[in-house]
């Protein structure tokens, strides 16, 4: 998936993959999957999709700053 966001580009199949969180199980309307990535411009985003009560009811990508991709990773890592 590709989407730009204030003049940025944030794609997914460019960009590295860091990380990956899945919440709730297949099937789940509350249920989610986001991946952490880093563009080679060291922008970091997610990239969502989820069921249709989810915080991602259709796929999307989100900017985060720096400090947000740590405390995602912070709070993701297993």
């Amino acid at each position: 998936m590709k989407k730009i966001i204030n003049r940025k580009v944030y794609n997914t199949e460019t960009a590295d993959k860091v990380g990956t969180a899945v919440s709730g199980t297949f099937g789940d309307p509350a249920g989610y999957e986001e991946s952490l990535y880093k563009t080679k411009k060291g922008l970091y985003f997610l990239h969502g999709i989820g069921g249709a009560e989810s915080p991602y009811p259709e796929e999307d990508i989100k900017a985060l700053t720096e400090k947000e991709a740590t405390a995602w990773m912070a709070k993701n890592a297993q």
